[in-house]
């Protein structure tokens, strides 16, 4: 008869790691209440994967009882230096119980003891009674449990990476046996639990020393034989301490549990309880799961299709209204990706095929360039771009599911049809990764398990077109996707087909520069210093500056003494090797990030084809990767530097840039209606000056200083961004009090803002979301928050949302209509690069004039001349104001 299992779960340790593995989708996981639920979320997925590995008999979930214990009763200092749980964690944690009871899980913790000691308790006594035990956490101090019944699998990164400890693999990566761990603990102490161990014995020193005496009692038995005299002597003054902390690592195997094996049974999930808190918690894909059996390619519902070949593909000419298509490719990168699938058709006959070649096929060619028949994708402008490749110029394209489902929630959208079907309930589709994996060991599967892949895909996107579609109806959207959202891709893909050349030569120039200026710099720390050492490394650095320096400590870690740039900032006025430092970091990542990284991407033709992101900003502001030309450094003269490279891509050619002036605080005057601020705009007048006379109380025709204005400019763009009095004192350097003043004058002078903001606030609280000008919806869970800090976070969100995505909107209608006006009159020019509020075209020197006419005429009358913004409920009667400028490469431009 097989042993029993149990399943025994460090909760505490579990629930941090989860929180921290989903933290920067923080703002994505939150529900109708405003409670945040990405450690939940995590947990969750943790659980699911531990229960299906596992298959236990019982299960027990320990989490710590309180901060006081029998360890900080022994050391006063234990965990002392932990920060603060943060309170999006805090306020989870009541739900992380109820979830563990819903899914059958017994859930215990013991005053003066950890959730280590429950655990210990729990596997002697299980191993005892003859289970196999598993422990799961993400603290390594457990693995000192293991044994041949006990293994302690380790959360090493994320949610799913996991190591798992046995005594074999203890004694293979450690040389060591499970027991010796605490003695190693002991000699070198423990940084994150803050007991102190032997000084200047680190882990090396630590497991050598426990290789040669076995346990810390032996050691001290054997002193004399430690060779070194320093280690000897730090051995000797700290033996009270190694045996303490040996103390404060050991896992107590004997708690006074009050619960057995028996209370530990698992129970399974306690349907209907469990779906009911999915739901409250907003886990919609875990209602998925509940609600389908489809969980494994062979649980899915086989699909038929029919492989394409040569012979058959005149079958093809059938297909005259409307057909999904999609070009398979397993990395994002679609300028340069391997193109290894293809699915073409209908629900009533799909055709499926490996071997793209036949992308040349001249009914498949035929079928894909038809303007009459419809084509439904997932990523238009991906499709496009790789089609391009293959000499095709894809046509017709009625419905791209990704688009609309970014449209539809920008919250929780994702780029897999996978994901995509199943937030929108469809299940008849797996993820990529389900399928592929992932990271190095992505690889196709077996043909029919690919093709029945291609083809439930492609069901996805049929099956899901008219129910989405409706969806964008309700919102009053459609007008977004189709006059805006869908054109906006295809001239993207347009301008990401042409690229823009880099002179390579000029980087490799601007490199050598660079890397000579670090060496100069670098010896010039060392002089400082008085000593050499590794300037990129926190650790080294840290030493040098705290410790040899003796500069004053404003921050420490979990790893040592903080040395990030506010940091530096700060003790800037200190030492002259700050500022030394500051610009060695500057100058470096300079050379790693942004020249190294545009060199990697710079195709045959000599030039980088960037991608825009269009479906990941909330905002609906556009991103770019591969490179991510929007990001090149302009505040320093080195950064712009960079911008020297980006050349046109013809001789007697020009780079053309058109900018918006200022154009989110015109957005402002326009959608708040102030008179004053409009008035401003009307009359061309500096709005910074003319704020500055205002809440500075001068005469209308005074002069106002750069100082002045400086400040007058931050007060009108915190006030953008939501800014508090806190905020604004902290970017100009004046006290909170006047900060605050500042801010109250402002709303006195311009109440019209002020109104905006108290009515954007409460429409977010009525509807959950905001919007732009175009309809674009931003939804903002965190507005009903039970934190205060998360409830003002999600109102500045809801104050600048519906600027920042107008201001969106504005420039993306001008691409499009510029895009227009340059086929219509016949322009060589082409548009290559929008970057924020600056489109960037590349053109022939004759056709200069013409384009400083063009270009400006049609992104200042854009509000007038777009029917999707002229729709809009706002009087958008402030005049957009636009600067052109050209040059011979970039950074001349603005010369």
């Amino acid at each position: 008869m097989a042993a029993q299992k149990i399943l025994l779960i460090d909760g505490n340790s579990l629930f941090y790691k989860a929180f921290f593995a989903l933290y920067q989708s923080l703002d994505h996981f939150t529900n109708e209440a405003g409670l945040h639920t990405n450690a939940l979320y995590g947990f969750n997925r943790m659980l699911n994967d531990m229960l299906a590995r596992v298959q236990p008999d019982a299960v027990l979930a320990a989490f710590d009882a309180g901060e006081t214990t029998f360890r900080t009763n022994m050391y006063h200092g234990y965990k002392s230096g932990r920060d603060k749980m943060p309170e999006e964690l805090r306020e989870q944690f009541p739900y992380v119980m109820e979830l563990l009871q819903k899914r059958g899980i017994k859930t215990y913790e013991l005053a003066d003891y950890e959730a280590d000691d429950i655990i210990g308790t729990t596997a002697r006594q299980a191993e005892k009674a003859g289970y196999e035990v598993t422990v799961v956490t993400g603290d390594r101090d457990l693995t000192q449990l293991c044994s041949p019944q006990t293994t302690v699998k380790v959360s090493k990164k994320g949610v799913s990476d996991i190591e798992a400890f046995t005594p074999t693999y203890v004694e293979e990566t450690m040389g060591i046996t499970p027991e010796q761990i605490v003695d190693v603990k002991g000699l070198q102490g423990d940084t994150s639990d803050n007991y102190p161990g032997v000084e200047k014995v680190g882990p090396k020193t630590a497991l050598k020393l426990v290789h040669q005496f076995g346990t810390i009692e032996n050691l001290y038995q054997h002193i004399d034989e430690v060779s070194g005299k320093k280690l000897k002597e730090h051995l000797v003054n700290d033996r009270d301490q190694a045996f303490l902390s040996k103390q404060l690592a050991t896992i107590k195997r004997d708690a006074p549990l009050t619960v057995g094996l028996k209370d530990m049974k698992y129970r399974g999930d306690q349907e209907p309880a469990l779906q009911e808190l999915y739901q409250k918690l907003n886990f919609r894909s875990f209602l998925t799961d509940a609600d389908s059996d489809a969980t494994t390619t062979s649980e899915l519902p086989e699909v038929q299709y029919t492989v394409l070949t040569t012979e058959n593909a005149a079958e093809l000419d059938q297909l005259t209204t409307e057909v999904v298509v999609n070009v398979e490719m397993l990395t994002p990168n679609y300028h340069v990706a391997d193109q290894v699938g293809l699915v073409i058709g209908t629900p009533e006959h799909w055709y499926v095929t490996k071997d793209v070649a036949l992308l040349q096929n001249p009914h498949v060619q035929g079928l894909l360039e038809n303007p009459a028949i419809k084509k439904d994708v997932f990523d238009n402008k991906a499709q496009r771009v790789a089609l391009h490749r293959d000499g095709i110029a894809l046509q017709a394209v009625d419905f791209d599911m990704l688009l609309v489902s970014y449209l539809l929630n920008t919250l929780n959208n994702a780029d897999d049809v996978g994901e995509v079907a199943r937030q929108h309930h469809y299940n008849g589709v797996l993820p990529d990764q389900d399928v592929y994996g992932k990271g190095k060991s992505i690889k196709l599967p077996a043909d029919d398990e690919f093709y029945q892949h291609l083809t439930r895909k492609a069901l996805a996107i049929s099956r899901l077109k008219q129910q989405m579609l409706a969806d964008l109806d309700s919102h009053q959207q459609a007008a977004l996707y189709r006059e805006m959202e869908l054109p906006l891709s295809q001239v993207l893909g347009q301008m990401e087909i042409t690229g823009i050349r880099v002179d390579r030569d000029r980087l490799e120039a601007l490199k050598s520069k660079f890397i000579e200026r670090v060496a100069e710099l670098e010896q010039g720390i060392y002089q400082d210093a008085g000593t050499e050492f590794n300037v990129g490394s926190p650790k080294q650095l840290g030493e040098v500056l705290f410790e040899k320096l003796q500069l004053p400590v404003i921050k420490k870690t979990k790893t040592g003494y903080s040395t990030s740039v506010d940091v530096l900032e700060k003790l800037a006025p200190d030492h002259p090797i700050i500022a030394k430092i500051l610009a060695y970091r500057q100058l470096t990542k300079l050379i790693s990030t942004y020249i190294d990284g545009i060199e990697s991407d710079i195709q045959p033709d000599h030039k980088v084809h960037t991608r825009y992101l269009q479906t990941l900003t909330q905002t609906g502001r556009l991103s770019s990767v591969d490179p991510n030309l929007q990001n090149i450094p302009v505040r320093t003269e080195e950064g712009r530097k960079i911008r020297e490279a980006f050349v046109p891509s013809k001789p007697d050619w020009v780079l053309f840039s058109s900018d918006y002036s200022q154009i989110e605080l015109r957005v402002l005057a326009a959608i708040s209606g102030d008179p004053n601020m409009k008035a401003a705009f009307a009359n061309d007048e500096d709005i910074h000056a003319v704020t500055a006379r205002r809440i500075f109380e001068l005469a209308p025709d005074a002069d106002v200083d750069a100082n002045l204005r400086r400040q007058a400019k931050a007060v009108n763009f915190g006030i953008v961004y939501g800014i508090s009095s806190y905020g604004l004192s902290q970017n100009t350097g004046i006290s909170n009090q006047e900060a605050k003043r500042f801010i109250e004058k402002y709303f006195h002078e311009y109440p019209g803002v002020k109104q905006y903001m108290d009515a954007s606030v409460a429409f977010a609280k009525d509807h959950g979301y905001v919007e732009t000008i175009a309809k674009r919806r931003r939804y903002i869970p965190e507005i009903k928050s039970r934190s205060f800090q998360r409830r003002q976070f999600a109102e500045r969100i809801a104050m600048n949302s519906p600027i920042q995505g107008s201001a969106a909107d504005i420039i993306k209608a001008a691409m499009i209509k510029m895009n227009q006006v340059l086929a219509e009159r016949g322009l060589q020019a082409r548009m290559l690069l929008q970057i924020h509020d600056e489109l960037i075209f590349e053109a022939p020197v004759s056709e200069l004039e013409t384009l400083e006419t063009v270009v400006p005429k049609v992104m200042d009358s854009i509000v007038q001349t777009d029917s999707l913004l002229q729709a809009a409920a706002v009087n958008f009667d402030v005049p957009l104001k636009v600067e052109s400028h050209y040059g011979n490469n970039w950074y001349n431009i603005k010369k």
